[in-house]
């Protein structure tokens, strides 16, 4: 049992967002507010560094064989929130339940590698792949819960981590009061969807922080009102156009291509995200340890769209017609008509459909679209080549939903994923994106900052490059 919390007088640090987590059980979290708390209220057993490599959080590993790991716990964040301690047990008895197909964790398929699992005493754990995994350390990001919540125990509304938060209530869905384990300072999540609400609250002082979610106009607007401050970090999510390669006329590497060039990057980002954002060439940013530096970029050059438009058998004749689908969010409302705007000019037509966000993503994984345009966000591990472009992972058994098929592609993501050392790695999946770039499944479009704004109260907020709220770790008010 949760013994009562005592909430100190200081006032609570209101931390605006756009949507309130679905679920605070770290086995079942996957939208993105719900991870993003998840890992205030607990800890996992690895995190990543600045180069997205793994590193030791609650453990740390050796790499017995190249299908076997042993993890040590170490000494930090080692109490629940409870006042239990945690131990091996906790860490096997999380993994097991995602392993379990009855418990429906979305997570299981990312950990489909694991034979077994064994805690021979309280400091270790035994992973047994199936298979060779060189990634496999980076895999295990997920928070430990306690042992006693595996039989049919939801933590969906009171979890129990060891993380530096902890919950006192959530009284309703929009309001979510968590307390900073270290010194009492109380934090609440309140959600303001409007964006322009939520700004206006924080110029308000009715809301004290608030990140992401937020149209360029209004973060010009709150930067210019007295005692407000914008902090902005490069971001690690891509925004990229995707292609039907099964069928249509997008099956045509000339018309991506053409596609490709006839998209202005600089002016959108410069005009539309007023430069908060850069050009990209792969869903890894340059920085990653597995990222390419120096990759081409897609240049905007209308006049070889043309030509490859006529070389492909379009013209005034016949002009190529485009069906684009994008969600019904105004801002990417508008980078769709910005971008239907630019390839009209080259002479195609794009058939610009809107639909709200459950029909929109519904379409895309059952490939029923011909170019449509989505973000890849938070990604960690090199993984993403396997689980978007190689050719087994065909929906439902992974994301390729274009339809892309390359047997190079596909060698050169297996022998990345066996590679022993990180060196190779990184060559073999330099290749792959080499290689992608190329033959353009995707197009890749560019990544957006990650932005905080903090009022008068909010200090020391550091916004992060996925947009995790690791920040209110250190931050103060």
């Amino acid at each position: 049992m949760l013994s009562a919390i005592a909430v100190p007088a200081q006032a609570p640090l209101r931390f605006g967002v756009a949507q309130p987590p679905i679920t605070l059980d770290p086995r079942h979290a996957t939208d993105a507010a719900s991870e993003r708390i998840c890992r205030l209220i607990y800890r996992a057993l690895v995190g990543f560094d600045d180069r997205y490599q793994p590193v030791p959080q609650l453990a740390h590993w050796e790499r017995v064989s190249p299908t076997h790991y042993r993890f040590t716990l170490g000494s930090e964040g080692r109490e629940f929130h409870d006042g239990t301690r945690l131990t091996a047990a906790d860490v096997k008895s999380t993994y097991d339940y995602v392993l379990d197909a009855a418990n429906a964790s979305p997570h299981r398929g990312a950990l489909k590698s694991i034979a077994r699992i064994e805690s021979p005493d309280a400091e270790h754990v035994d992973f047994h792949l199936s298979r060779p995994d060189a990634l496999f350390p980076g895999r295990l990001t997920m928070g430990i819960v306690p042992a006693w919540a595996a039989a049919g125990v939801s933590l969906s509304h009171r979890p129990v981590g060891s993380g530096p938060y902890r919950l006192v209530d959530w009284p309703d869905a929009g309001t979510l009061d968590l307390q900073r384990v270290g010194d009492g300072a109380p934090l609440q999540f309140v959600t303001v969807p409007n964006p322009t609400v939520r700004a206006l609250k924080l110029v308000r002082g009715e809301i004290d922080l608030l990140q992401g979610d937020m149209p360029p106009e209004l973060l010009g607007w709150l930067r210019d009102r007295p005692g407000m401050m914008v902090r902005r970090v490069p971001g690690d999510g891509v925004a990229y156009l995707g292609f039907n390669l099964a069928e249509g006329a997008t099956r045509d590497l000339r018309v991506r291509r053409a596609i490709a060039h006839a998209i202005d990057r600089n002016a959108i980002l410069a005009y539309v995200f007023g430069g908060s954002g850069r050009p990209a060439s792969s869903v890894l940013r340059p920085e990653h340890w597995a990222g390419v530096a120096g990759l081409p970029a897609l240049a905007y050059d209308p006049q070889s769209s043309r030509e490859l438009l006529r070389a492909a058998g379009y013209g005034e004749r016949r002009p190529l017609r485009i069906i684009y689908k994008t969600s019904s969010d105004p801002f990417r409302i508008r980078i769709a008509t910005i971008l239907q705007s630019q390839l009209r000019q080259v002479g195609i037509e794009v058939d610009l459909r809107s639909y709200d966000w459950g029909t929109f993503y519904g379409d895309i994984k059952a490939g029923r679209f011909q170019m449509y345009s989505l973000s890849w966000v938070g990604l960690k591990l090199p993984d993403i080549f396997r689980y978007a472009f190689h050719s087994g992972s065909l929906p439902p058994e992974g994301a390729n939903r274009g339809r892309y098929s390359d047997p190079i592609t596909d060698r050169l993501i297996a022998g990345a994923e066996v590679a022993p050392q990180p060196q190779r790695q990184a060559e073999l999946y330099g290749q792959v994106q080499r290689r992608l770039l190329d033959a353009l499944p995707i197009i890749p479009l560019w990544s957006e900052d990650v932005t905080a704004v903090t009022g008068a109260r909010a200090r020391d907020f550091e916004p992060a490059t996925d947009g995790n709220y690791g920040g209110l770790v250190h931050a103060r008010w």
